[in-house]
């Protein structure tokens, strides 16, 4: 039992997960601290706080490790073609058995779910888990992110902009530029005077990147809540998203070990295909959400998809990735019999 809740501290299952859970009950318990701006917007504080998490995280990559990593080209191309254009071309034909439907929001979540980059952290840790190739876990989820900030936006403004009458995609790219791109770019250049200072405090860095991330979830939550968004959404269908998720999940993972193999991929790279190819980032989601979406009452059930999907690739990653272990020790312990 010790080593299982180990595992899934490893993995992200700790006091933040259960703190988003939290945030969703304080939000349909009291709202109005979401809505209201009076004393302090903390809609505002969260918007401020996009700009910061974006810094800070250009602030860590550094551009030597980038640029070393390029070299396993065939390993890099899969994982980002997993997550850049398989995820989206799996949910974008299922638009039309939800267009004009109580579930078309809930697509619409799904399909953002679909256009986000791969999660660093659970990424990296489970491919160490499985014994698969970090430098290359570490490489494909950090270029992940970046190329995430240019392609998320572009997947979601073929919906957004014929869906919405208020989405202008020209506001919707300056603000992204001043609150994305410019915050990253910026965190980049300094990475060579300020690296070391974030690598050395990274987890003090994490723990405010989470906390912006609460207050967004609140607010977004309060918004929907306070303007009854989930009126027309019962239990049934959210164990039923559950389900979707699940399905998506070993969908992709299916599709990236067939792929894996046609490649004739080592076993550590198809082990890092395999868990950074099928990984969303609940991050990325959320602090993109205050961009992309003009309409702030939409937003908490746009988050509903990748809140379940987190929660659930975790588990299902955890599991995984012990079995995937297990099945390797048996081979090194007899490769190292045979050197001896």
């Amino acid at each position: 039992m010790r080593k299982v809740q180990e595992l899934l501290a490893r993995a992200g299952f700790d006091w933040f997960l259960f703190a988003l859970i939290g945030m969703i009950l304080l939000a349909y318990l009291w709202p109005e601290g979401g809505v209201d701006r009076e004393p302090v917007s903390l809609g505002d504080v969260a918007t401020y706080g996009v700009s910061a998490i974006f810094f800070f995280y250009g602030l860590r990559l550094s551009p030597e490790k980038l640029r070393a990593g390029l070299s396993n080209w065939r390993l890099h191309l899969v994982v980002q073609s997993a997550t850049f254009l398989l995820f989206p071309l799996l949910i974008m034909p299922l638009y039309t058995f939800f267009a004009g439907t109580s579930g078309e929001l809930l697509w619409l979540g799904t399909f953002y779910l679909a256009a986000l980059p791969s999660t660093v952290s659970s990424s990296v840790v489970m491919v160490s888990i499985a014994r698969g190739n970090i430098p290359a876990a570490i490489f494909n989820a950090s270029i992940s992110s970046l190329i995430g900030v240019f392609v998320t936006p572009l997947w979601m403004g073929l919906y957004l902009s014929a869906g919405s009458g208020d989405f202008d995609m020209g506001q919707i790219m300056g603000k992204l530029v001043l609150q994305v791109l410019l915050p990253v770019t910026l965190g980049i250049f300094l990475h060579r005077y300020w690296g070391g200072f974030a690598e050395r405090y990274k987890k003090q860095l994490r723990f405010f990147d989470q906390v912006i991330i609460l207050l967004i979830v609140y607010t977004s939550f309060s918004e929907s809540f306070a303007r009854n968004m989930f009126r027309g959404y019962s239990i049934s269908d959210m164990l039923l998203l559950g389900i979707a998720m699940l399905v998506l999940f070993f969908a992709v993972l299916g599709i990236l070990h067939l792929v894996s193999r046609l490649f004739g991929f080592s076993h550590e790279n198809r082990v890092t295909a395999v868990f950074c190819g099928s990984k969303k980032s609940l991050v990325h989601g959320t602090v993109m959400s205050k961009v992309l979406f003009p309409d702030a009452n939409m937003v908490g059930v746009i988050l509903l998809p990748i809140m379940l999907y987190h929660a659930l690739q975790l588990l299902a990653s955890s599991v995984l990735a012990q079995s995937m272990a297990r099945r390797v020790e048996p081979a090194e312990a007899t490769t190292g019999r045979a050197d001896a």
